[in-house]
């Protein structure tokens, strides 16, 4: 239930004009809640009025629009408003171009004047765009266009310049969004509005633009680099990797389609891979590594070693590993840190099963979230690996799904998982026993596009939710959605 404090800030803001009136009468400490009314109820006046005169030196989103006392709505959790982020956008622009002694019908200390808006950590579920709602595409271009604006707009009226107010945003660029995002990061040297970029996710990028867009970025924000689909290559990595390097706060590096033959190396190849690893070196608060799409066979012990820091989440799918790689990782200090782990498409069901349960077991005491898609895990290769699963007592989600389980074995998973008190979700496969003439091993191209039997499977979800609720297990989610949840991030967990 609402609070009565909410309930009549809600009501407070029914007259935008009259509550616009009332701002600098009220409380300072009522502000929080009167942004996240506004912002939820789209109020957009009084949201523009509200970043005009904020009595604070930072205004997060993080902060104002998670689920609080007073409501529990989450609206981090939520496509944010398009007219929502419009009204804080024309409210950051206001404040910057009023004297400061007229924003608002009271004068501001100079001292307690906004100096941070930080609006990341909003979602970006990449589903198709809601037109009432804004992507994140569309914000990173709406506070571009602002920067710029404000640039060609010279200073404020006259009487005391603006004080400046750093911008903290998540950038999504790709080729035809690139020029526009990087004369906004232009703009915004020297000027009263500083774009600062914490995750930067740069897709489809030729290399020479994603060395520009670094070098613009300052080093004291940046905490994820997410390179996606720009095919690098180890030549190309090479000549991104020193300018990434130079983030020393950099928690999260995810790269992508990062290919050298290891079955036959090149000199070239050679030697870039141990350039890219020396670099690699120089990261000092590196907590999570993706290399989705990598050929790494033989090679984990090598990249790992570099790293001055234990990593707190992995992910290597699709990454051809070797037994060996699996029995490096199960040792190394690495394991009994992680807290993410991702070992999709990589074969665990012959001679890389026995080391990948050793893995499990390293990591137990840590590990939270587990995605195993595409891994060629039938019931034999489960069934042998759930006493060591079990172990993981903190465990909140298992993706088994593309491997090739039957009913029996989803039950018998089902029936042990009872142990693991905190998990929450489990991603699993259409069981085997609901295909036509499957093909034995059947591939995992079969699995994900052969048709299934919906009447079986109708049959099999009843019976999963019968077991659920007869070991008290209903608040957990049993799923073939794949796409309906998003990947837990690492910082989220």
């Amino acid at each position: 239930m609402h609070t009565l404090v909410f309930l009549s800030t809600r009501q407070v803001l029914q007259c935008q004009p009259a509550a616009c009136q009332a701002l600098p009468l009220l409380p300072r400490e009522l502000f929080p809640l009167l942004f996240k009314v506004a912002f939820m109820d789209k109020k957009t006046v009084v949201l523009r009025e509200l970043v005009h005169t904020w009595p604070f030196p930072l205004l997060s989103f993080q902060q104002l629009l998670q689920e609080c006392a007073h409501c529990s709505r989450a609206l981090l959790q939520e496509r944010p408003s398009t007219e929502s982020m419009q009204a804080v956008i024309l409210g950051l622009t206001a404040r910057l171009h009023t004297p400061e002694t007229e924003a608002g019908t009271q004068p501001l200390c100079r001292k307690h004047a906004l100096r941070v808006l930080d609006m990341t950590g909003l979602l970006d579920d990449g589903v198709e765009q809601d037109p009432g709602t804004m992507s994140m595409w569309d914000c990173t271009a709406a506070v571009a266009r602002t920067c710029i604006a404000q640039q060609q707009g010279g200073t404020a009226e006259p009487g005391l310049a603006p004080i400046p107010v750093e911008v903290r945003v998540d950038l999504r660029v790709n080729r035809a969004s690139y020029a526009f995002l990087r004369e906004a990061l232009r703009s915004s040297v020297g000027s009263p509005l500083r774009l600062c970029c914490r995750d930067l996710r740069a897709e489809d990028l030729p290399m020479r633009n994603t060395v520009a867009l670094l070098q613009l970025l300052d080093a004291g924000c940046l905490r994820r680099v997410d390179l996606r689909f720009n095919n690098l290559g180890l030549r190309g990595l090479s000549v991104i990797i020193p300018h990434v390097a130079r983030f020393q706060h950099l928690a999260s590096l995810r790269l992508h389609y990062v290919h050298g033959d290891s079955r036959q190396p090149s000199v070239d190849g050679e030697d870039n891979f141990r350039y890219f690893l020396a670099q690699m070196g120089r990261f000092t608060c590196l907590r999570e590594l993706s290399m989705g799409s990598s050929l790494l066979s033989g090679r984990l012990d090598q990249l790992l070693s570099t790293l001055q820091s234990p990593l707190e989440s992995l992910e290597l799918a699709f990454c051809a590993l070797l037994p060996e790689d699996l029995r490096f990782l199960a040792r190394s200090p690495h394991a009994v840190h992680l807290k993410k782990l991702d070992l999709s498409g990589n074969d665990l069901s012959g001679s890389q099963l026995e080391p990948f349960q050793g893995l499990l077991q390293a990591a137990a005491a840590t590990l939270l979230h587990l995605e195993l898609t595409e891994c060629q895990l039938a019931d034999t290769q489960l069934l042998a690996t759930l006493p060591v699963l079990t172990r993981c007592s903190s465990l909140r989600y298992l993706g088994l799904y593309g491997n090739p389980l039957s009913m029996a074995g989803l039950k018998e998973l089902l029936r042990d998982s009872v142990v693991q008190a905190e998990l929450r979700t489990v991603v699993h496969p259409f069981p085997v026993d609901c295909y036509e003439g499957l093909p034995w091993p059947p591939p995992a191209s079969v699995l994900l596009e052969a048709s299934i039997n919906e009447e079986k499977f109708a049959r099999v979800e009843a019976e999963l939710h019968q077991l659920l609720l007869a070991s008290g297990r209903a608040h957990v989610l049993w799923t073939t959605d794949i796409y309906g949840r998003l990947a837990a991030d690492y910082f989220s967990l």
